[in-house]
């Protein structure tokens, strides 16, 4: 379903990737992770054309992200992203939050868009709280109305970026909950995290990466059992430690 080739990136003369290679089957959860810095975020955003690149090959369910003449926001409306702080727009209810995309990127009603939209809303546990507004919300809430807006456009895949790390420590799980919930249900899913939990429990790939190079690709067993890099091994000593 995505298909990443030797992708490098640079800003300016700093090379943030370097030939990054991997590829994400239907039903797959990947887990992203390694030390600040070393290129997680800025992959997975190259994903669906957030972040442009200057070299190498994206090719997500048969569409090439950085030809020229893709429609990125068509594309960008079938990759689901959950990203650190939210993104919720301010001055919009949590409903009209989940609906505003629905109507102006798919074309739907404004009732079929509430439809699917409260029925994400309650997928996530939030239903009574459509009235409300971000501000009226605790960030693990946030973060739950945010996955469900994700899903209310029926993505064909999902991308979250840090999902918990501008969360308190009390609101991660009910974020990682429903993460969790929808590997169960086969969503195909790339998550950035330091959530070594959540990888063991759910993730069937990790990747590992450092100075913009990725290092490790294989099976979460493998990972954690025997990872090939010494780099790797001193980071789950202190990550796990």
């Amino acid at each position: 379903m995505i298909d990443i080739k030797n992708l490098s990136k640079w800003y300016g003369h700093f090379q943030v990737l370097s030939e990054c290679s991997t590829s994400v089957a239907k039903g797959d959860v990947m887990v992203i992770c390694g030390p600040s810095g070393s290129g997680k975020s800025t992959l997975i955003k190259t994903v669906n054309g957030l972040e442009p690149f200057q070299k190498g090959e994206i090719i997500v369910d048969g569409i090439s992200v950085g030809a020229p003449g893709t429609n990125l926001p068509a594309l960008r409306a079938r990759i689901g992203m959950v990203f650190q702080n939210f993104e919720l727009f301010p001055h919009l209810s949590v409903r009209e939050n989940l609906t505003l995309g629905q109507v102006k990127v798919l074309g739907r009603s404004q009732d079929e868009a509430n439809a699917r939209g409260l029925k994400y809303l309650d997928r996530v546990g939030l239903l009574s709280q459509q009235d409300k507004f971000p501000n009226q919300l605790s960030g693990g809430q946030q973060q739950r109305v945010a996955i469900a807006r994700a899903l209310s456009m029926d993505p064909i895949a999902m991308l979250f970026d840090e999902p918990t790390s501008a969360l308190d420590p009390e609101m991660i799980n009910e974020v990682l909950d429903v993460m969790v919930g929808l590997a169960q249900e086969g969503m195909t899913m790339m998550v950035v995290t330091h959530e070594m939990g959540f990888a063991r429990k759910v993730a069937n790939r990790v990747v590992f990466m450092d100075k913009g190079h990725i290092l490790e690709d294989c099976g979460k067993d493998e990972f954690f059992g025997a990872p090939r890099s010494e780099r790797a091994r001193d980071f789950l000593a202190r990550i796990i430690h």
